[in-house]
């Protein structure tokens, strides 16, 4: 049975996180069924932005001022820039040969089975939590963490934006038209 909140018992913690979640959802479904490309990057920064909202109500102001910053700053703007620079409502655009569409389907559903078997196969960190009484919203302690413990992800993280950046590059440069 489902239980459903009573809002005239609410705190207004719990009914600004049903306001910011009911928001999220909301554009993420419009980021993704919407037909024209620069709505839905709009749609997903305003989604982004209530994320942020969920990250203050976590008392996390920190990343929150980051992920405004990152994501819905800088990602965003590349996500727009790509999508004018691509021209994506041409209807003479040229088309991708079948071979590609049929490497990208099988690619995907690879990704999806190695995903699905990692998770199948992992097992939960049965260890104890120890508290170290460290703030982390401390920038300090939040950048010796991340370049000491966390070094490698977060090299892999760069790496990743360094492939999705030369990506972008390679799919805005204009295709060679067929005569």
């Amino acid at each position: 049975m489902i239980h459903i909140p009573d809002f005239a018992h609410a705190s207004t913690v719990q009914i600004i996180f049903c306001f910011l979640a009911f928001i999220t959802v909301i554009t993420a479904f419009l980021a993704i069924f919407s037909r024209n490309p620069i709505h839905s990057a709009l749609y997903l920064v305003i989604s982004f932005f209530s994320i942020a909202g969920h990250y203050l109500l976590l008392n996390s102001q920190f990343l929150a001022i980051v992920h405004v910053i990152v994501y819905s700053g800088a990602i965003m703007i590349l996500f727009l820039f790509t999508i004018m620079l691509m021209n994506l409502n041409k209807e003479n655009e040229v088309h991708k040969p079948r071979i590609t569409r049929l490497g990208a389907i099988v690619s995907f559903c690879l990704i999806c089975i190695v995903l699905i078997l990692v998770f199948i196969n992992s097992k939960p960190i049965a260890g104890e939590y120890i508290a170290t009484g460290e703030d982390y919203q401390s920038i300090k302690v939040l950048g010796r963490v991340l370049l000491n413990e966390y070094m490698v992800p977060f090299e892999f993280a760069s790496i990743l934006l360094l492939t999705a950046m030369i990506g972008v590059v390679l799919l805005s440069k204009k295709e060679k038209t067929e005569k």
